[in-house]
């Protein structure tokens, strides 16, 4: 089925909007935020990314242990489907991220991926991981929350990668708790929309270009389980969040697929 794309005249109005909401978030990244505390600087990063997810007109559906401002210390774990995955969990909670470093050269989101305290790593420099663990358990000492999208990239959302477990030894130190989270776009009938998706050749203009045509996105956001951290080392962590975010999602497991059947996920 081929949704109606949105009239070109709405998808310019959308356009003009976002160009204004992100200038809008470079000067308060750049005044305000670079001032705010807790918890007055999380409620600006969430007012605005709620605002941006409403420009591309996108319905949030959040299930779950929905955490709040006062969660604290907490590593988030999610597959990854598009960039608006990450403005979909700031709109719950804003939370720091771990990026790949070339994030921080992109024009605009760079910036405010920096100034929403992003921690970027160089993943072919073995050193730099354990240079971002070390700073990624400052951070979730500190009570601010983090959120790792283990498969290392995006996927259309019909399938998961294997999970990294280089990162997985920041919740192994800190002893904190994981906290799985599942991401998913769909149609209003339930079946998997890979528009949103920000995957294999498309640029993230072409990507953006194929949301604002979309006359709507329903996304939803489950935080559905808790892993014990206590006594697992990190590539135990790595495949049993790999396991219950398949189950979660009816996908298979990525270093088991022939155990799960094939096809397209039900919602």
């Amino acid at each position: 089925m081929t949704e109606t794309p949105t009239p070109g005249a709405i998808q310019l109005l959308r356009i003009f909007r976002l160009i204004l909401h992100l200038l809008q978030g470079v000067v308060t990244a750049g005044t305000l935020l670079h001032f705010a505390r807790e918890p007055l600087r999380s409620r600006i990063i969430r007012s605005w990314a709620a605002k941006l997810l409403v420009i591309f007109n996108v319905e949030i559906r959040v299930q779950g242990n929905i955490p709040t401002l006062a969660t604290r210390g907490v590593m988030f774990v999610s597959n990854h489907v598009s960039w608006m995955d990450i403005w979909l969990l700031l709109s719950v909670r804003p939370v720091r991220f771990i990026s790949k470093a070339d994030v921080r050269g992109w024009p605009v989101v760079g910036y405010l991926a920096q100034a929403g305290g992003t921690l970027f790593i160089q993943r072919e420099r073995r050193h730099h991981t354990a240079a971002i663990v070390g700073q990624a358990e400052t951070v979730l000492a500190r009570g601010d929350c983090l959120a790792l999208f283990p498969e290392g990239t995006t996927t259309n959302g019909l399938r998961l990668r294997a999970f990294h477990p280089s990162l997985f030894q920041v919740a192994v130190d800190h002893a904190g708790a994981i906290a799985l989270v599942t991401i998913r776009y769909v149609f209003a009938d339930g079946r998997i929309d890979t528009a949103p998706a920000y995957a294999d050749e498309i640029s993230l203009p072409g990507s953006m270009r194929a949301i604002l045509a979309r006359r709507k996105i329903i996304a939803e956001v489950n935080f559905f389980d808790t892993l014990e951290v206590n006594g697992k080392t990190r590539r135990a962590l790595a495949q049993e969040a790999e396991a219950a975010m398949a189950n979660a999602l009816n996908l298979p497991i990525p270093h088991k697929a022939s155990e799960k059947p094939a096809g397209p996920p039900s919602a």
